[in-house]
C-alpha cells in the first residue's frame, strides 16, 4: 500500500533509539525525507547512518525553549518544508507517589507538554502554508488511566492528551491534521535498558526483572509487551494521506491495557 509519504519531510523527536528510531525505519522505506531530533549526537549519527537515504540528524533538547524553532529552521534548510512532526521523545522513572519531588513533577511536564507544544507551535504554521500537514504525539496508554508507577508522567501524559486534541480542532480546517497514540509497555530501551523501568519497578517492589516483565505482559489482555514496530506502525498511517478523516483522535495502541473504550 502507498502512504502517499514520499518526500514529505518529516520531523522525529526522539529519533535515535525506540518507538522513534523504528518509526524512522518505516517512513523512510516510504519515501519520506527524515530529521532525526536527540541530544545524543552519536546515536543521532548511528541511526542516520543506518536509515541512509534522504535522512539528517539535529542533537537538540526537546525541553529547550528555542528547540521547535531549530527543528524547523533545520528541516527547511535541509527539506525546504516541513510536512510531518511526529513528537515521540520522552521520559519516565519509576517513582511512588509520596516521593516525586517538584522537579520531577517539573521535568515530565517540560518534555511530554511542552516540548510537544513548541514543536508544534514552530511546525504547523509551515504545514498551514501548503494546506497540508500531519502530527502524531505519542502519549501513554496511562494518559487514559493514571498509573502508580509514575504519577506525574501519567499527568503529563494526560495534559499532552488535551493540547492534542486543541491543536486538532484549531487546524484540521487547514489541513493539518494532529493525533495521538497512547502505547502500553512496549520493549524498548525504556523498559528493557539497563536501569530501565523493568529494574527500576523492581528495585522499588524488592522483585526481579524478569519478574516485573512477566508480571507486567500477564497484567495486559494480549499477554504480552508491545514491539516498537507495532506502535510505528500506526503512528505512520496516522502521518499518511490514508489517514485524512482521522483527526483528534488518541489511538490505544497498549494491548487492550486500557479496560474503557476511549
Amino acid at each position: 500500500m502507498d502512504l502517499g509519504l514520499t518526500d514529505r519531510a518529516c520531523i522525529i523527536t526522539g529519533g535515535s533509539r525506540g518507538i522513534g528510531r523504528t518509526v524512522a525505519r518505516q517512513l523512510a522505506a516510504e519515501g519520506a525525507s527524515l530529521l532525526l531530533v536527540g541530544r545524543g549526537e552519536e546515536a543521532l549519527r548511528a541511526a542516520v547512518a543506518e536509515l541512509g537515504g534522504d535522512a539528517r540528524w539535529l542533537a537538540c533538547d526537546v525541553t529547550a525553549p528555542d528547540a521547535g524553532d531549530r527543528a524547523v529552521a533545520a528541516c527547511r534548510q535541509h527539506f525546504g518544508r516541513v510536512d510531518v512532526l511526529v513528537n515521540n521523545a520522552s521520559r519516565s522513572v519509576t517513582r511512588k507517589l509520596e516521593e516525586l519531588r517538584d522537579e520531577d513533577w517539573q521535568a515530565d511536564w517540560e518534555i511530554n507538554v511542552m516540548g510537544p507544544m513548541r514543536l508544534m507551535r514552530a511546525a504547523i504554521p509551515e504545514m498551514v502554508k501548503s494546506g497540508w500537514g500531519r502530527v502524531v504525539n505519542v502519549s501513554s496508554t496511562s494518559g487514559k488511566r493514571p498509573g502508580q508507577r509514575n504519577v506525574a508522567y501519567s499527568v503529563a501524559k494526560a495534559a499532552e492528551l488535551s493540547l492534542s486534541k486543541a491543536y486538532a480542532d484549531a487546524y484540521a480546517r487547514h489541513g493539518v491534521l494532529v493525533n495521538a497514540v497512547t502505547p502500553g509497555p512496549v520493549a524498548s530501551e525504556l523498559w528493557l535498558e539497563p536501569g530501565g523501568l523493568a529494574d527500576q519497578t523492581a528495585q522499588v517492589q524488592g522483585t526481579t526483572r524478569e519478574q516485573v516483565l512477566d508480571s507486567t505482559a500477564a497484567a495486559l489482555p494480549i499477554r504480552r509487551l508491545g514491539g516498537p514496530e507495532e506502535i510505528a506502525a500506526v503512528i505512520v498511517f496516522l502521518c499518511s494521506q490514508h489517514a485524512s478523516n482521522v483527526s483528534g483522535a488518541a489511538w490505544s495502541v497498549d494491548g487492550g491495557a486500557n479496560p474503557v473504550i476511549i
